[in-house]
């Protein structure tokens, strides 16, 4: 292979000179059609009646859809669009979009631009080739998108290409969800209906809606565009299948924070100017634990926004990179043994005048209500950690969780010492001391106080409060975060609705009978608590003593789907219909498998047409080299050294070629399951143990193969070399 040279590699230059910096006020959101955009492009009347469908419910009516695409038309033309997509989120976890040009022909050699509110309100893609998990017939090619009038439409541009793409959702002929966004809108519908149910039993009679925030820590990888490409195993896996680990890696801890270089500055910087004009709110930027690895933040949003911003952050991550001649990885653990990247979904709630209902206030009142979320949320990450661990199961994750870098399998809710303590007050019916400034009295008699953000973090932790939030830090860096958000909200709505009746039950004292709700249900959620080190082997020994899960894997994890309570769940809530959670099962094991198998011929690949020639031609030179120095010489010439590595090198590769044969037989056995939960299960425990086997042989064979004939770019290469 010919090496890149890190001279070149290092000092290559893809900025862009720029004539003046502009603020950034001045372009935030020029490419979406905002409300403020609204304001200015629709009557008065037409406005007003948009506002009362996204925040009241009404229903569309098509003289209305017809003056909004007509204004969204002529927007999207003077920012340069020629055409509109509907722009969805299949359940590949990507997303889609079919361009449909603004020119219509109105007579021979003639056209005009023209955009109808049915175009705008309704499309129909071939839904044939996207995952149904059964839904539907593949021969069955129609499917819809629908409008989703809460998210703002917005320009997407690719080379001299511009587009109008509008959020919708994606059904089926039928109407059963093909897609990550129904099921999102329908459990935000719910959490709200059971939050505001829950606030009018305390007392708070104003608010009208509540919705989640999320804002996702989303964590990557960049690499040079040389070293990427001459990697068919992340081309095609995202991950090395292969690769023995550099030298150095994390353990000086001098990435962490550091000084970020001027290339990956440049591209951070043109990274956010694209967001910018999205409207998207990066906040944050910085350098990562691992070598090469980075972290952007935005500021918390409304839920199906911030769902749809993160596609694009993941989106525009990637296609920038490319333009720095730079290649982004978003897989959850593209290095082995080098720290992988997570998404950190902050999740919290708030009401229509934007009070974050996990915030402790300055009012009795409102710290009640604090406590009651508070009690709801832990509840159910108790009664549903199982669901909580399947929301973020596929097989990239697999190689994250539960190493050190990472949560465990096992989903805990980390809280802070204070806060652990209350809970164990309002158990025992202590009242705590205020010991800090911070600290506010609930004026209930006998209750014990709450402090404002006076918690420390846990980065062991799966599922943290971090003062006003909870941080669920399992989801993997190439996650949609839709799923797992629906299921947050699904179980917290079911949670509220619980504590809601027992506090009912209890009489009219709402506060008397709030705490002894509280006490009981504190007693009863203690065993999901745990502020300690979730990677120590005594978490995962104390965890099973408190019969909490521990699906290690995702065919097992991925179970808690398709069991009555959680199909009882869904349903209820009208979130997921039992057949679209069964099908949306059914599409992760397949997708478990594919994967799995899209790496086995990928290693097959590598080893055989790669690893084995060059190793056999190494063996030759050593050979050669041996038989040269007893020609030269003398025979009793000491080639020890020479031997010991040829012979080193010949068992390495013999295992080699044999780990690999019993791998493809190993494929080859299951392909003949018709089950694919047993498929799944049987790759898992016999063909991913034996490709990590294979990965030590050939790893070490790099070790000690002629480094200019080896035939892969190596980890110290990718990682120090940007």
């Amino acid at each position: 292979m010919k090496k890149v040279s890190p001279v070149i590699a290092s000092e290559r230059s893809y900025i862009v000179e720029k004539e003046k910096s502009i603020p950034v006020s001045e372009y935030y959101g020029e490419d979406t059609f905002s409300y403020k955009v609204m304001q200015e492009k629709l009557p008065k009347e037409t406005y007003k009646k948009l506002m009362d469908i996204i925040h009241e419910g009404k229903t569309l009516d098509i003289e209305t859809a017809n003056i909004v695409a007509h204004a969204m038309k002529e927007w999207a033309i003077s920012k340069g669009a020629t055409h509109f997509a509907h722009w969805f989120q299949p359940m590949t976890g990507m997303t889609a979009e079919k361009h449909d040009s603004f020119a219509d022909p109105v007579g021979i050699g003639e056209v005009v631009e023209k955009f109808s509110g049915k175009q705008l309100v309704q499309g129909e893609p071939d839904a044939s080739s996207f995952p149904s998990g059964g839904i539907r017939a593949t021969f069955e090619a129609r499917g819809y998108t629908a409008w989703d009038i809460s998210s703002p439409a917005f320009i997407r541009r690719c080379g001299i290409s511009t587009t109008l793409c509008i959020p919708t959702v994606f059904i089926s002929y039928t109407g059963e969800a093909l897609d990550k966004k129904t099921p999102l809108l329908r459990s935000n519908k719910a959490v709200s209906k059971s939050a505001v149910n829950m606030l009018k039993l305390l007392g708070n009679k104003k608010v009208k809606k509540v919705f989640s925030t999320l804002g996702p820590e989303q964590e990557y990888f960049l690499i040079d565009m040389d070293y990427f490409y001459k990697r068919q195993d992340l081309l095609l896996c995202g991950r090395t299948v292969v690769g023995a680990p550099p030298a150095k890696g994390q353990e000086l801890e001098d990435q962490y924070f550091g000084s970020i270089k001027e290339r990956i500055s440049s591209y951070m910087h043109d990274v956010e100017e694209e967001l910018f004009k999205f409207g998207i709110p990066a906040k944050t930027r910085h350098n990562e634990v691992a070598p090469s690895q980075f972290e952007i933040a935005p500021v918390f949003e409304e839920a199906n926004l911030a769902v749809d911003h993160n596609q694009l952050v993941m989106d525009t991550i990637k296609s920038v990179a490319k333009k720095h001649g730079l290649a982004a990885l978003l897989h959850e653990k593209p290095f082995a043994r080098i720290n992988g990247s997570g998404k950190h979904l902050n999740w919290s709630l708030s009401d229509d005048s934007g009070n974050n209902l996990l915030s402790p206030g300055d009012k009795p009142h409102d710290n009640l209500q604090f406590l009651v979320f508070l009690i709801a949320i832990i509840s159910a990450v108790y009664k549903h950690a199982d669901i909580l661990r399947a929301s973020v199961s596929s097989y990239a994750n697999d190689h994250r969780l539960g190493a050190n870098e990472a949560p465990p399998a096992i989903i805990s809710v980390f809280l802070g010492d204070q806060l652990t303590k209350i809970l164990a007050d309002i158990e025992a019916g202590v009242v705590t001391k205020a010991t800090d400034q911070e600290i506010i009295d609930l004026g209930v008699s006998a209750v014990p106080v709450v402090s404002k953000d006076n918690t420390d973090r846990n980065r062991t932790s799966p599922f943290a409060f971090t003062g006003n939030k909870f941080e669920f830090r399992a989801v993997g860096s190439s996650q949609s975060i839709s799923f797992p958000a629906v299921v947050i909200n699904t179980i917290v709505a079911e949670s509220l609705d619980d504590l809601a009746e027992k506090i009912k039950v209890k009489g009219d004292n709402i506060n008397q009978a709030v705490f002894d709700v509280l006490k009981a249900e504190i007693k009863q959620i203690k065993p999901v608590l745990f502020n300690g080190d979730n990677y120590t082997k005594e978490w995962e020994v104390e965890a099973a003593k408190r019969k909490l899960p521990n699906a290690k894997t995702t065919p097992v994890a991925l179970k808690a789907l398709i069991t009555d309570k959680a199909l009882n769940l869904f349903k209820k809530y009208e979130v997921l219909s039992n057949v679209e959670l069964k099908s949306r099962y059914l599409i992760y094991v397949e997708k478990y498998i594919k994967a799995l198998e899209i790496e086995v011929k990928c290693l097959k690949n590598v080893c055989l047409s790669q690893i084995v020639p060059v190793t056999s031609a190494y063996q030759k030179t050593l050979t050669d080299t041996i038989k040269g120095i007893r020609d030269t010489i003398g025979g009793k010439s000491d080639v020890t050294v020479q031997q010991e590595i040829l012979k080193t090198s010949m068992d390495l590769l013999n295992k080699v070629y044999k780990t690999m044969k019993e791998i493809l037989t190993q494929v080859e056995t299951a392909s003949a399951i018709h089950d694919e939960a047993k498929k799944a299960e049987m790759l898992c425990s016999k063909v991913k143990t034996k490709m990590d086997e294979l990965r030590e042989y050939v790893d070490a064979l790099e070790e000690i193969v002629d480094d200019e004939l080896w035939p892969l770019p190596k980890f110290w290469e990718m990682l120090f070399i940007s």
